[in-house]
């Protein structure tokens, strides 16, 4: 067989291109999704996703709107542009679904996440678990002697550097609320 020849069920890429095509790059999106405020809408929500092997990273949901029933699930997941794009016409396509916003391309969004942090700590890592907390503008809302909850809001990276930061210094636990987002402007 020659070396030109290509086995069937081999790669389409060539040696001399390594970049990823644009169809295989993984993005992150934010999706809002708008739905009636009544038992098993959210277990369709989550099945769609489950029953095709998409992730949830993040996942906030409540209702809205009280006269109308309506809540709002917020769902941060990652895929391929196809992918996400399938995601979002499959959201579309669930009876109660009102609207399905992709926050990530309709233009600028305000992204915000809730943690709290148990940091147990005595002496100097103690201290220093406070300056830290002070720079990243966290509140202590509980404090004993061995231990401090701190409150923080802000992006998820901003929790997650503050998270990683606190691990030396004692992090015993964390509990995140999940992305809570809103376009930006009218």
């Amino acid at each position: 067989m020659s070396a030109l020849n290509i086995k069937k069920g081999s790669t389409k890429h060539s040696a001399y291109n390594l970049r990823p095509s644009f169809s295989d790059v993984q993005e992150s999106h934010t999706l809002a999704v708008l739905v009636e405020n009544e038992p098993g809408v959210l277990a369709r929500v989550i099945g769609l996703f489950s029953g095709r092997g998409y992730n949830i990273e993040s996942l906030t949901v409540a209702e809205v709107d009280h006269e109308g029933h309506l809540s709002r699930i917020t769902i941060v997941t990652t895929g391929t542009p196809q992918v996400i794009e399938q995601i979002k016409a499959q959201l579309g396509r669930i009876v109660p679904v009102h609207d399905v916003h992709d926050l990530t391309v309709e233009g600028a969004a305000v992204e915000r996440e809730l943690a709290l942090l148990k940091v147990a700590g005595q002496g100097d890592k103690r201290v220093e678990a406070l300056r830290l907390a002070d720079i990243f503008r966290a509140q202590v809302v509980d404090s004993t002697l061995e231990s401090f909850v701190f409150q923080l809001t802000g992006p998820s990276e901003k929790i997650d550097a503050f998270a990683e930061l606190m691990r030396p210094l004692g992090l015993t636990e964390i509990a995140r609320t999940g992305v809570a987002a809103l376009a930006r402007g009218a």
